[in-house]
């Protein structure tokens, strides 16, 4: 096993942030590449803040925190990621931007072993490895938000993926400390095959006026032993990642129930997107 010691992520939303974070934590030279430099500004915000979280509850040392911040760099520049080992892509649920950035990183990452992972919940791996002069290396790696606290990873081999490439990233999650299943390169993976339908059918719930969020949510917890709701979990994921994910899946397979209710696509329309926004199947405070 070599491990990983210099790896880069694009993009420093929630995941992004995350796999930076636990990355670092490990004692792994972290890179950051954001669009713009407001987006890596709060990119950086949010990993100090989360690091500053892990010192104040007691789950990090404070010099674990400083050598953590230490090995995190940030840029606005995909060429700076030329030396990078391993690359971890972690942009939004779009094919189009996806696509563009892995044909940037074939050209800008100069080892040709080097590894490009995406971190999509929903779209075919292949899409992505066949844009690239390096489809072999291409892998799906699939986090969990939040990312610092989520032990699974899925990891995802495309028809063009080596089986050098899929040891090589499931020992860099044991690097990581995650605990690796592989999924087959079909919309929703493992997790999310599972979990959308069950979700968008609590919507449905909502929707025919069968059931109250509350009440379906106290049923799942308290009768399933569920850690959270269907309702209170789409909150927290966000609910336009939630509808585009059910729409990627819907597109690929055309199973009714992977298509998003009307009620969830009209939440989204009016900005109604969960924690994030404030307000979504529930109200959040500051």
């Amino acid at each position: 096993m070599h491990p990983v010691t210099r790896l880069g992520v694009v993009g420093c939303g929630l995941m992004g942030s995350g796999i930076a974070e636990v990355a670092a934590r490990h004692g792994i030279d972290v890179r950051v590449a954001e669009a713009t430099p407001d987006a890596l500004a709060a990119g950086r915000r949010r990993v100090i803040a989360s690091l500053d979280r892990g010192v104040k509850r007691g789950k990090l040392g404070e010099e674990q925190r400083d050598r953590a911040l230490a090995g995190l760099s940030f840029t606005h520049d995909l060429g700076e990621l030329a030396d990078r080992q391993f690359v971890i892509e972690a942009v939004a649920e779009n094919r189009d931007i996806k696509t563009d950035i892995f044909k940037a990183l074939d050209k800008a990452v100069e080892d040709p072993s080097a590894i490009l992972a995406t971190n999509t919940s929903s779209i075919p791996v292949v899409d992505l490895a066949v844009t690239t002069g390096r489809p072999g290396q291409v892998i799906g790696m699939h986090f969990f938000n939040p990312v610092p606290v989520q032990r699974l990873v899925e990891l995802v081999p495309a028809l063009t993926t080596s089986e050098e490439t899929l040891r090589r990233t499931r020992d860099f999650a044991g690097q990581l400390g995650k605990q690796a299943i592989q999924a087959p390169d079909r919309s929703g993976f493992v997790v999310n095959a599972l979990l959308i339908p069950y979700l968008l059918s609590a919507v449905r719930m909502v929707e025919s006026g069968s059931a109250r969020p509350e009440d379906i949510d106290q049923g799942m917890e308290l009768g399933c032993a569920h850690p959270m709701g269907p309702l209170r979990l789409l909150d927290l994921i966000g609910l336009d990642t939630a509808r585009a994910i059910a729409e990627s899946m819907y597109e690929e397979l055309k199973e009714p129930l992977y298509a998003p209710p009307a009620l969830l696509r009209r939440m989204v329309a009016a900005g109604h997107l969960g924690r994030k926004s404030g307000r979504g199947f529930y109200t959040y405070g500051d």
